[in-house]
């Protein structure tokens, strides 16, 4: 329980450093900002703060380490009788929720990025990311084929949904997000689904 209760600090305090970076990155620009400020900021010595992150840039980059543990968590998580279509509709449905409960860093992330070389390339969709989920969903399947192309397809399908809705989450106050991801998702499936090639697990 101690443990535990250690982790669930560490998250915290994670998450609140990263908030003070972003602050100041949206303030003063990310070249602009030291290790020194975010700690001020954050009200955190520099020992503590590279506890937590070797670098500046692991700041940058925690939002998309957090939203990939996600995907991967859920992925992992998920009952070996549901279909592939079922865990990513579910992985996706959580990444939702963090989207919008954290609306503000990440139309953060979004801003500051467009000032910056740096971050714009760090945020980019990436072709890894897909093959990374790809790689998650076939790990369930013990005979599956890794190349199979409908899994691919699918995950390509379901990551181009997501980034959709995530753009729409971020420019407009949608009424009801979610309803809104499970109809887009909803249609990507479709367009992933209209073949009649198996993916290769039994």
């Amino acid at each position: 329980m101690i443990t535990g209760l250690r982790e669930r600090k560490r998250e915290q305090n994670r998450a609140s450093t990263v908030k003070a970076a972003w602050r100041l990155f949206i303030e003063h620009g990310y070249d602009n900002v030291t290790v020194a400020d975010i700690c001020a900021a954050a009200d955190i010595a520099p020992r503590t703060f590279h506890r937590y992150f070797p670098s500046k840039e692991d700041v940058v980059a925690e939002p998309m380490r957090r939203m990939s543990k996600i995907v991967a968590d859920h992925i992992a998580a998920a009952s070996p009788a549901a279909s592939d279509v079922e865990v990513l509709r579910g992985a996706m449905t959580a990444l939702g929720r963090f989207a919008v409960d954290n609306r503000d860093l990440l139309i953060a992330v979004r801003l500051v990025a467009e000032h910056s070389q740096h971050i714009r390339g760090a945020y980019l969709g990436r072709p890894e990311h897909e093959r990374e989920i790809v790689g998650q969903l076939t790990a369930r399947h013990p005979d599956a084929d890794p190349d199979a192309w409908p899994r691919r397809l699918l995950v390509a399908c379901t990551v181009a949904a997501y980034r959709l809705w995530y753009e729409d989450n971020l420019r407009f106050d949608l009424p009801d997000p979610a309803a809104h991801l499970d109809t887009i998702l909803t249609r990507a499936f479709t367009v992933s689904s209209t073949t009649d090639e198996p993916l290769g697990e039994a």
